[in-house]
């Protein structure tokens, strides 16, 4: 008789501590699209954002909850009541809802950060508790920098927030401080200790610092945690949470060892993956497990022959199983609308006729310059001509002079706020001279802290994939653009960049983090 599964519930955070990582920043657009994606992965729970951080967090997370019919939503709160009712407001109405509130209970923290005596913090949480339930009998609360906490005193505030009515416990290792073997031990010890443990369900919320996020997630998993928070590719604050792809396919790949299993859709994992790389400009290792680009390649000679025999002599899963198409060749100039809609379709897009319009019309006079058009080039299309629409700064058109014995001169178009404006300056090479136009245009005094070119698709006629980092006033973001041509690609993503850098000062956050 096969043993019966462990049903595991995964609590995705990439719209909230994701999206605090440095340059990763999303508008309410691009959070919309992003958890219509993470409902069609299959996760269980979305955290949309932190409603107190700013008006835009609070009608993001209202648009997500009141669209959204699968997933619960919750919104984060520190235990201070206006943080409680502003998540209640924000969601109230919604199909599928919850709070999750938080405070620190470490010594450290309470101590520098809170000031506040521990039993103050316990009869916090016990306030945020009572009042989120005001609002929703799904609450959710957890002792930020747990694992750096008195145990004694965990058990003890944790049993009063499950007395006050919480019904799901998170244990976060806040700075990713702990291992695996403290991790285990710690969730089967709340199991033990904590009031009515048997009635609630624990969850953990792991960072990566020491490179233990998942590692400490599975082992949690084993103390008896049944719930994951985690986040697509991984990122969030400092050096990122536990990647959902990894601790899904640990799970799925080794049942026999786990015995668990998630309602996470597999094949959605690569789209989801690929989105939000579009959505922030964040690339993905090539080395990252289960999504990177070279996650399924296999250079080495014995390594070929062995997989061209037989799969699993090196590859532990399918590419398919995690939606990477053997071959992302797919479409060409001779093809319709149709086809185009359906291959968006099959990659995670739900687009509505006018940005289908949008984008095939590109797509076609693409198609008249490439042989070939990749998955790539189809989402590249997508984000320049979808994604971010209402941005403050559009660019028109860039025309650059450049030569052995020319001053690298360009001159550039756009749209601020709907006029048009157009400049010429130079630079120290086309691409210099094109961003210093766009600088002199919005009149921005940032500067670039990163610059990288890739290619997004094969051949020499691959379109080209930059990457900026900019920084200005201390908000640091990063912006992605893709073209054919390598100094238009600069411009969009310095363009993209600057858009991000309005949205950041109009959508000022809050910065505590679980």
């Amino acid at each position: 008789m096969s043993q019966e599964m462990i049903t595991v519930r995964i609590f995705d955070t990439t719209l909230r501590d994701g999206e605090q990582s440095p340059g990763c920043t999303m508008n309410a657009e691009e959070k919309l699209l992003m958890a219509h994606q993470l409902d069609k992965l299959g996760v269980d729970t979305i955290e949309a954002g932190f409603a107190a951080a700013s008006p835009g967090d609070f009608e993001s997370i209202r648009d997500i909850g009141h669209t959204l019919k699968g997933p619960m939503v919750v919104s984060l709160a520190r235990t201070r009541l206006e943080d409680i009712d502003s998540a209640g407001e924000a969601l109230k109405g919604s199909y599928n809802w919850g709070i999750h509130t938080f405070i620190a209970s470490s010594p450290l923290h309470m101590k520098y950060k809170l000031q506040m005596e521990p039993e103050a913090v316990v009869e916090s949480a016990v306030r945020a508790v009572e009042r989120a339930l005001h609002y929703t009998e799904n609450v959710e609360f957890s002792p930020e920098d747990a694992t750096r906490s008195e145990p004694e005193f965990l058990v003890h505030i944790c049993s009063e927030a499950v007395r006050a009515g919480a019904k799901i416990i998170n244990i976060p290792d806040t700075v990713g401080y702990t291992t695996p073997s403290e991790m285990e031990a710690l969730i089967a010890r709340l199991r033990n200790d904590v009031y009515n443990a048997d009635q609630v369900t624990f969850s953990v919320h792991c960072h990566d610092d020491l490179g233990l996020a998942v590692a400490n997630s599975l082992a949690a998993l084993r103390g008896g945690a049944r719930q994951v928070e985690c986040t697509i590719n991984g990122i969030g604050e400092r050096a990122g949470n536990a990647s959902l792809e990894e601790i899904v396919m640990a799970l799925h790949t080794r049942q026999e060892q786990f015995g668990m299993e998630t309602g996470i859709k597999t094949d959605q994992i690569y789209p989801s993956s690929r989105l939000l790389s579009q959505l922030t400009g964040m690339a993905v290792q090539a080395n990252k497990a289960v999504v990177g680009a070279n996650a399924f390649a296999h250079e080495a000679g014995i390594h070929q022959d062995g997989v061209l025999k037989n799969p699993l002599t090196y590859e532990i899963m399918t590419p398919e199983s995690v939606g990477i198409k053997a071959n992302n060749l797919v479409l060409g100039k001779h093809s319709g609308r149709h086809a185009l809609a359906q291959r968006i379709r099959d990659m995670g897009y739900d687009l509505g006729t006018t940005e289908l319009n949008r984008v095939f019309k590109e797509f076609k006079r693409l198609a008249d310059l490439k042989k070939t058009v990749y998955d790539e080039d189809i989402e590249a299309l997508i984000n320049q001509n979808v994604v971010g629409s209402q941005d403050r700064y559009v660019l028109k058109s860039v025309n650059v002079v450049s030569g052995t014995h020319t001053v690298p001169t360009a001159t550039v178009e756009m749209e601020i706020d709907g006029d048009t404006v157009r400049q010429a300056h130079f630079g120290d090479g086309p691409v210099d001279a094109a961003l210093n136009t766009i600088k002199a245009i919005t009149g921005s005094h940032c500067h670039l802290t990163q610059y990288k070119v890739n290619a997004i698709s094969g051949g020499t006629d691959a379109q080209g994939e930059v990457s900026v980092g900019v920084e200005e006033d201390g908000i640091a973001v990063t912006g992605r653009g893709t073209d054919l041509d390598i100094v238009i690609a600069s411009a969009q993503a310095f363009t993209n960049a600057l858009n991000r850098l309005v949205y950041r000062r109009e959508h000022p956050r809050l910065t505590e983090s679980l």
